[in-house]
């Protein structure tokens, strides 16, 4: 096989490229500010953790962590932005799991292919989710709401963010996992269906805890569990159902990935400053009244939490009967 000599000098000078920007990394990276683009409209949880990290980002490592909400198409703009930078480590996505694994479960034509368009770079945290009832449901903790459940199959409702949301793919899997008949009632986000429930329209639902705490406190709605392996700290009388449901575990992940080809110098600078900032007391403090769980886990770690998150969403879809329309 004959190679060119323009061949050859195009290669040589990518090798260059390569290794110069190695060398810079190297020297001083970030030498410029840091995008984080978060798919989402400001005021949700990832915007709101990518502005806590990134404000100690900034902070840490002398350069500015610029948040960009780009909304819309399930995370496709946010993913198309992405796609059109530079892959120099000088832009991230901030979001959640369900943004990667949802999509195919909704439409014929994902957006983005979730294993080949991103890279991981860390795991900043999880989310838990409680289930919550109604105060005028006659139930008080989870035995009562099961056994209520079942001598009344398909009687009870619930409420979620939308149909293959992780609202109501969790309580699917609650379903399932549980034996008991509900009926699913969608709503346009937690704004709509947390109110609804609070009205008596549905009578539970999974949300966050800044979304509940308040109806809580005023003894407007009861928690009876949260989706995740083991009790939150916060909540230790709140039992969680993989008490009742071996291996149950619904909290997603709030991740960072950065766009394939980006120096693996940058991916492990911003993963091993991520992992120190979220471990302070003033950012777990923040983190947890946002109702995220701090983890700042390694590269290996993001990578395998995902696939993780990604089988436990595709049980959950298959339960429920989801086909991509």
């Amino acid at each position: 096989m004959r190679i060119s000599r323009r061949s050859l000098l195009a290669a040589a000078a990518a090798v260059a490229c390569a290794s110069s920007l190695q060398l810079a990394l190297a020297a001083g990276y970030p030498s410029q500010p840091v995008r984080l683009i978060v798919p989402y409209s400001p005021g949700g949880l990832p915007d709101t953790v990518a502005r806590i990290v990134g404000q100690r980002l900034t902070e840490s490592l002398g350069q500015s962590f610029v948040v960009e909400n780009k909304p819309g198409a399930g995370g496709a703009v946010a993913a198309n932005t992405l796609a059109q930078a530079p892959a120099d480590g000088y832009t991230f996505i901030v979001t959640d799991g369900p943004m990667l694994a949802i999509p195919p479960f909704v439409t014929t034509k994902p957006p983005f292919n979730a294993q080949k368009d991103f890279v991981p770079v860390s795991l900043i945290g999880t989310a838990p989710l409680y289930l919550a009832v109604n105060a005028n449901v006659k139930a008080n903790n989870l035995d009562e709401l099961i056994a209520l459940a079942k001598s009344k199959p398909g009687a009870l409702n619930y409420g979620s963010s939308g149909l293959g949301s992780i609202h109501h793919l969790t309580a699917e899997a609650m379903k399932a996992g549980l034996g008991i008949n509900i009926t699913h009632v969608p709503f346009k986000g937690s704004g709509q269906s947390v109110p609804a429930m609070m009205g008596g329209q549905v009578d539970m639902l999974f949300a966050s805890p800044p979304t509940l705490m308040g109806f809580v406190k005023n003894g407007q709605a009861k928690l009876i569990a949260i989706n995740t392996a083991k009790r939150a700290p916060l909540t230790p009388d709140v039992p969680a159902l993989s008490e009742k449901i071996p291996g149950f575990d619904f909290a997603f992940t709030v991740v960072v990935l950065a766009k394939p080809g980006t120096p693996q110098d940058a991916i492990n600078k911003i993963n091993a400053s991520i992992a120190s900032v979220v471990k302070t007391p003033a950012v777990i403090e923040q983190l947890q009244k946002a109702g995220v769980d701090p983890v700042g886990a390694s590269v290996e770690q993001t990578s395998a939490a995902l696939n993780a998150e990604m089988q436990r969403i595709t049980a959950a879809a298959k339960h429920a009967g989801m086909k991509p329309e």
